[in-house]
């Protein structure tokens, strides 16, 4: 059997860390996740994703991770049965992070407030070596037109 799931989306708020009883680090934060496709009024729509974090992965992305950074999250889908406060039986869906990368730019992350240079990206469970930069630079790349719907290749 298989349950493995990635996802990429925007942080909605900062994540938080807390920590159990015993001490472990569990941080819980939502992406916003754009859809691939239109409704059929035009609009481009966006899932809200819970995911959960734990132990260095939590660690890492409460250290590195703000509100508006995309990140890449790779986990496994978990539903998980609960009750209200009223007495209501209740279920919830969300993503069990084993990995959290960088979804964007060290550039563009630093333009929304945030330093990643000073970390040590194995010490957190992120991939050794980090982010790298495409190589050529932004004058290889020219800009879609993305509502006449036709890709170039």
């Amino acid at each position: 059997m298989l349950n493995k799931i990635f996802i990429m989306g925007r942080l909605t708020r900062d994540p938080e860390l807390r920590r159990t009883q015993s001490g472990t680090a569990v941080t819980s934060f939502s992406l916003a996740v754009d859809r691939d496709f239109k409704s059929q009024g035009g609009e481009r729509e966006t899932d809200f994703i819970d995911v959960v974090a734990w132990r260095s992965t939590a660690e890492f992305v409460a250290k590195y991770f703000t509100k508006g950074r995309m990140a890449v999250v790779e986990g496994r889908l978990q539903i998980r049965s609960w009750q209200d406060k009223d007495g209501n039986n209740r279920r919830t869906a969300e993503v069990v992070a084993d990995n959290v990368y960088f979804g964007d730019s060290k550039r563009d992350g630093a333009e929304r407030g945030g330093d990643y240079n000073n970390y040590s990206a194995t010490s957190y469970g992120a991939p050794a070596g980090g982010y790298a930069a495409p190589m050529g630079g932004a004058s290889d790349f020219s800009e879609i037109d993305e509502e006449d719907g036709d890709l170039p290749f």
